[in-house]
């Protein structure tokens, strides 16, 4: 039997030489692209999913189900590469994290992260985010893992917390220090912008907990460089917008020159319909298809 993506992370998680990269991708090609590029781990942004899916920001319209299609299709590309995937606040009371944790395994999901602010949530690098107490957090995290233990999964539970904002760091740790002891797998501190406070979480999690990271381009959020990330203690670090950036800024400029000129933008023969086709997968499809037909009675 092949080995669950969920097994895989953990094994990566396990290994101290290593340090998982996960590109933010949001769609079939953006991840198709990034397991071409070599990228042994996934992430599915949340924000990528409700822009792509619904046009519409990352302001909690995104429901449990179409976060989850979309992961499981993710996921579904290669099940040999793990997909760490958002899953907001769970969606609602204890009994909808249970079912979001429950939908997420069946979708083969290996990793979710659950967030602290209220389920009319905004993306994390937003100003005037909303948290609940620190209680109504906790049962979040605890209906996971009380999920997981009854489905005999392994899926890894990502303790995220918004609170370093309006909060502060004291009590963000102080968050994650209690949704680690609750059986969460795996720290996250959203929303970074000092490295001292890359540090500290570090330091608090030592021995203790893996740490996640998040690095979102043209944020307030903290550069680093992997390396440095690694050197300073993380064990995951996410690009959510690496793929939507560029795909936002290039599609705006084609757009606005097809306006503009009455034409579409040259690529000067190197980027054609059956590059994208290949690039999906294409070559493998037709060889299939070959092999059945070959396999029919003349």
């Amino acid at each position: 039997m092949s080995v669950q993506a969920s097994t895989r992370l953990r094994a990566l998680l396990n290994d101290p030489s290593q340090i998982i990269v996960g590109p933010g991708v949001y769609d079939g090609i953006t991840a198709r692209l990034a397991l071409n590029a070599g990228f042994k781990t996934l992430y599915m942004t949340g924000a990528g999913t409700s822009m792509s899916a619904l046009g519409t920001a990352d302001l909690g319209l995104a429901t449990m189900t179409e976060m989850r299609q979309n992961a499981e299709m993710i996921a579904s590309i290669d099940r040999s590469v793990p997909v760490i995937a958002d899953a907001d606040t769970g969606y609602g009371s204890a009994l909808s994290v249970a079912r979001t944790t429950a939908s997420y395994i069946s979708a083969g999901i290996a990793a979710l992260h659950l967030e602290d602010q209220v389920v009319n949530k905004k993306c994390g690098h937003l100003a005037g985010k909303q948290l609940v107490s620190k209680e109504e957090y906790l049962t979040r995290i605890r209906a996971a893992v009380e999920t997981r233990k009854r489905l005999g999964s392994d899926i890894v539970i990502i303790a995220r917390t918004d609170a370093l904002q309006s909060l502060g760091l004291g009590e963000s740790l102080s968050r994650l220090d209690a949704a680690i002891d609750a059986g969460a797998d795996v720290a996250f501190l959203e929303a970074i912008t000092k490295r001292e406070e890359l540090v500290a979480v570090c330091s608090r999690f030592k021995g203790r907990a893996p740490i996640m990271y998040g690095m979102v381009q043209g944020s307030s959020a903290y550069k680093v460089t992997i390396e440095e990330a690694k050197a300073i203690g993380v064990n995951i670090i996410v690009y959510a917008a690496v793929c939507l950036m560029p795909t936002f800024v290039a599609v705006s400029q084609a757009l606005k020159t097809l306006k503009e000129t009455g034409d579409c933008e040259e690529y000067g023969g190197q980027w054609t319909p059956h590059t994208m086709f290949d690039a999906c997968g294409m070559k493998e499809l037709m060889d299939f298809d070959r092999l059945i037909a070959d396999d029919i009675p003349k």
